[in-house]
């Protein structure tokens, strides 16, 4: 038997403090908030089915009870005794929180305290851009309050984050910008963008990933369901400075980020919300991760976000995956026990505890 008893969720948000209909809830259950189709609904999915196996135990129903009735067993508890209940059941023993989305969600303090665990900050660029831009008056005062924002920015933060990374040009041209392209970019989106206008020019991106690879803090990028191959040369370039990349997401990709995690030493990739989002189909999944990538090179994370369901779904599909295909090659006599038990470890939270510093 495989055992992995604690897990750090290296990439994840906060969960939401206000009561849910059953019409809201399912929203969350999809990889974007939408609709489901008519006469249909998301509890469908293999997110929805691992919903109804893991979590109407925690609340004191039997497992795969009906939506309605395991909502209703949730309002009976209240938003906060149910997300107590459930983080503090997932084994999840540190939080590495995204805060740059909206909505009323825990912050990584409120997040440790409800989840009895560690919790760490992780800092979106683009919103930190937008936010000194609000203040800056002039293009020379936001390129130094920019830099001076990042810098002061990785004191207190695990990692920084970029949601827009495949779209800043970085396939094209991953190297730096010149100086007097960045003065013109910003002079462009300065005067363009009106207040809180997101941060969309290419050149700016490039200039803002290179302004945090030169914190040193690792640098996480949000593939989302794009093929990460074109960040082969952003990660060419990067190579030897001090400052680790992460591939987020990346389902159905999760095979090239394997590969780009595999060809480059300084690049990670995520297992977690593929293999949650991919159910009963799980094993599957992190057994084609451990083809192409080197154990030390896999991180575990929820992807979470609203529902602390979502939590216990990535980390109890992830744990059985994980026991279901070490357990296999144990069985098979293709791996030790005790090395099995090794990388489950690495994957579960010593790969992350090594990238990002963590005690």
């Amino acid at each position: 038997m495989i055992d992995t008893p604690r897990l750090v969720d290296q990439y994840c948000h906060g969960v939401l403090r206000t009561e849910l209909g059953l019409g809201t809830f399912e929203t969350h259950l999809a990889p974007a908030a939408a609709l489901p189709a008519a006469g249909t609904t998301f509890f469908d999915t293999q997110t929805g089915f691992a919903v109804r196996r893991w979590c109407p135990p925690l609340l004191g129903l039997e497992p795969h009870c009906p939506p309605a009735r395991y909502l209703a067993r949730r309002r009976e508890l209240g938003a906060a005794e149910s997300a107590r209940r459930l983080l503090r059941a997932s084994g999840i023993a540190a939080y590495l929180v995204d805060t740059g989305l909206p909505g009323d969600l825990t912050g990584p303090a409120e997040l440790a305290v409800t989840g009895a665990a560690a919790a760490h900050e992780i800092v979106r660029l683009e919103l930190l851009a937008q936010r000194v831009a609000d203040v800056s008056g002039t293009v020379e005062a936001f390129l130094a309050d920019l830099a001076e924002a990042v810098h002061g920015a990785a004191a207190g933060a695990v990692a920084f984050l970029s949601a827009a990374a495949l779209r800043g040009g970085l396939a094209a041209a991953p190297e730096p910008p010149w100086p007097g392209e960045v003065r013109g970019a910003a002079g462009r989106w300065l005067a363009g963008r009106g207040a809180g206008g997101a941060l969309d020019d290419p050149v700016l991106l490039r200039h803002l990933l290179w302004i945090a690879i030169g914190s040193g803090r690792p640098l996480q990028l949000y593939v989302g369901e794009r093929d990460p191959s074109g960040l082969a040369g952003f990660a060419t370039a990067t190579g030897g400075l001090g400052a680790d990349l992460v591939l987020l997401h990346g389902y159905p990709y999760h095979r090239q980020a394997a590969r780009l995690a595999g060809h480059f030493p300084h690049v990670y990739a995520d297992l977690g919300p593929v293999v949650a989002r991919t159910g009963a189909r799980a094993a599957g999944v992190l057994a084609e991760f451990l083809e192409l990538a080197p154990f030390g090179k896999l991180l575990f994370s929820s992807g979470a976000r609203g529902l602390p369901e979502l939590h216990v779904v990535a980390a109890s599909v992830f744990r059985g995956a994980l026991a279901r295909v070490l357990g296999e090659w144990v069985g098979d006599g293709a791996w030790s026990r005790t090395d099995a038990q090794r990388v489950a470890d690495m994957l579960a939270e010593g790969n992350a505890r090594r990238v990002y510093g963590l005690a």
